[in-house]
């Protein structure tokens, strides 16, 4: 139990960490809070001496004053609550996008295995729910426990003094604040509509980062998602801080109607005459603290659960900042490399398999040669195209670029160096222009670009759409064909120019025209680099300088079978 204590306690210090930037406006929350809770005990305190005065002696002042001051004095508890309520609100706002930045910056970095044993569901919940929960537990909780205790403290103090009966005269203020209230809820809820609809854009930029993760690797993508994902989390945080200023506002407007209330019914009693079993101060002082009395109270004895949930949320949200990213081991830097590669014995198996994914393969590309790797499903031929980046380490083994072995090399200066082009295409939700410069590309001059989506055979469709390189193309180029989303893939590997080239079933599942127009993209694109081809179609292998069967016998088996099916058809 004493474990378990401490490691609340720490974990309560590490929250209280992300406060600490915000000190300021923390303090002057603080400071409201202080504010708030003496004028609610000292408010009905002070009005059972002036009633009684006012009775007893018949100063016609007092009498006239009396409804002024209160409202006064709730106007200035009123400000007090809402700066309070304000300042927390914004101090907690600011801790969500600062945890869900720090994730986000950590998570682009994790490595490929990360991915491989965490749903994206699972990770989407941990910024758009349990970061939530943990700043509850960060600010709510001080401030309920601050506040709300002093103010109780001090109102049942004066309570004991006074007659319970007579809190039924709350039941007056009953439909007013109803009617604020609702009013209220209606701004709350349009707020909510359009924080739900910036939620949803975060969310789409995360399940894109999270998705596209080798893309933004390779291509040196993490900082501009990380723009990316902030301008998302800052949205949702503007919403958020309308939502909190309504909120804010309804207490204090329900109070000052209790205000008005009360002093219309501390008019009219002194007016009729008060009965012999208490003054009429002592009956005004009671019905008043009792009222402010339950709120508090209410928000007091729930705070254990919100700082249970935040504490859980904390482990959730911290087990992911302390994730280690991917593990850069590399010293050198290798340049513009000429493409020359090689493995030598190289082993490997993925955690929890039944048998090695590779076993000792040793094959060679010279610099401007294609290779075709061809085998079964299984035989391991994407798993040596996720070795080649560093996606995953070997086991056994070396992998050289050059004659350097890529395990030296700096992850950076490797990936430079290759270009990827895959069956499971790669776009975002922006431009033509930003998919084709994308990551350490962008800002390529629009010529450069042109010149990419030429080669590519892309730039036919391109000038045909609204805003040509402007045009957006929805999520992962919905509004795109497959022959045209795989032709602007190919032309950001053009503009790459990278002397290393990977094309992991670059051709598959497409129909005859897109696969010409593909094919010759390909082959302009493979010339002058060291080219790994990946493919089940005999078009995409057939040019290929030599052929790697990763299962004896495995090519000439689908030389038959796709010769036949043509001849048959």
């Amino acid at each position: 139990m004493a474990s378990s204590d401490a490691t609340s306690l720490q974990l309560y210090l590490r929250l209280l960490r992300y406060v600490k930037p915000y000190w300021a406006p923390f303090a002057l929350s603080v400071a409201a809070m202080v504010v708030t809770a003496l004028t609610e005990p000292a408010f009905p305190a002070l009005l059972k001496p002036l009633l009684d005065g006012s009775f007893v002696h018949k100063e016609g002042g007092l009498l006239v004053w009396l409804p002024a001051l209160i409202v006064a004095v709730f106007l200035v508890r009123g400000f007090a609550s809402y700066l309070s309520d304000y300042a927390i609100g914004w101090v907690a706002n600011k801790v969500v996008m600062d945890l869900r930045n720090a994730m986000f910056s950590n998570l682009v970095r994790l490595p490929t295995n990360y991915y491989d044993n965490h749903t994206g569901g699972s990770l989407i919940s941990k910024f758009t729910f349990d970061v939530l929960q943990v700043t509850g537990a960060a600010t709510s909780v001080i401030s309920v426990l601050f506040r709300d205790s002093l103010t109780i403290a001090g109102l049942l103090g004066w309570l004991f003094w006074l007659n319970w009966k007579l809190t039924l005269v709350a039941l007056l203020v009953g439909p007013p604040a109803v009617v604020i209230t609702r009013a209220f809820s209606n701004r709350l809820r349009a707020m909510s509509r359009a924080e739900q609809t910036a939620m949803g854009d975060l969310n789409h930029a995360l399940e894109e980062s999270i998705g596209c993760h080798r893309v933004v690797k390779v291509f040196g993508g993490q900082d501009y998602e990380a723009r990316r994902f902030d301008a998302g989390a800052n949205k949702v945080r503007t919403f958020n801080m309308k939502m909190t200023s309504a909120a804010a506002a309804n207490v204090p407007l329900v109070q000052i109607v209790v205000s008005v209330a009360l002093a219309l019914i501390i008019y009219l009693a002194v007016r009729q005459a008060a009965t012999d079993e208490t003054t009429v101060g002592g009956f005004v002082s009671f019905l008043t603290a009792l009222l402010l009395v339950f709120p508090p109270l209410r928000r007091l004895t729930g705070v254990n659960q919100t700082l249970q949930q935040g504490l859980a949320a904390a482990e959730s949200v911290f087990r992911l900042i302390d994730e280690r990213p991917e593990a850069d081991t590399g010293i050198h830097e290798i340049g513009r490399a000429k493409g020359g590669i090689e493995f030598r014995n190289v082993g490997f198996s993925y955690p929890g398999g039944t048998r090695p994914a590779l076993d000792r393969v040793v094959f060679s590309i010279d610099a401007g040669e294609t290779m075709a790797l061809v085998g079964a499903s299984g035989a391991g031929k994407s798993t040596l195209a996720n070795l080649l980046p560093r996606f995953y380490a070997p086991d056994s083994g070396q992998i050289l670029l050059d004659g350097v072995d890529i395990a030296t090399l700096k992850l950076g200066s490797l990936r430079a160096n290759i270009a990827l082009v895959s069956q499971d295409i790669v776009l975002f939700n922006d431009t033509v222009a930003a998919n084709i410069a994308y990551g350490r590309l962008a800002g390529t001059s629009e010529t450069d670009i042109v010149h990419a989506a030429e080669a590519a055979h892309a730039m036919q469709f391109i000038s045909e759409m609204t805003e040509g390189l402007g045009t957006m193309i929805g999520e992962n180029g919905v509004r795109l064909s497959g022959g045209q989303r795989q032709r602007l893939a190919i032309a950001r590997a053009f503009l790459k120019n990278s002397p290393v080239l990977i094309l992991d079933e670059a051709t598959s599942a497409l129909d005859s025209e897109s696969e010409r127009h593909i094919q010759e993209a390909l082959e302009t694109l493979m010339k002058g680099r060291a080219t790994l081809v990946i493919a089940h179609r005999l078009s995409t292998i057939e040019r290929a300088d030599r052929i790697v069967v990763l299962d004896a016998g495995i090519y000439a088996k689908l030389h038959r079978l796709q010769y036949s099916r043509e001849a048959s058809g």
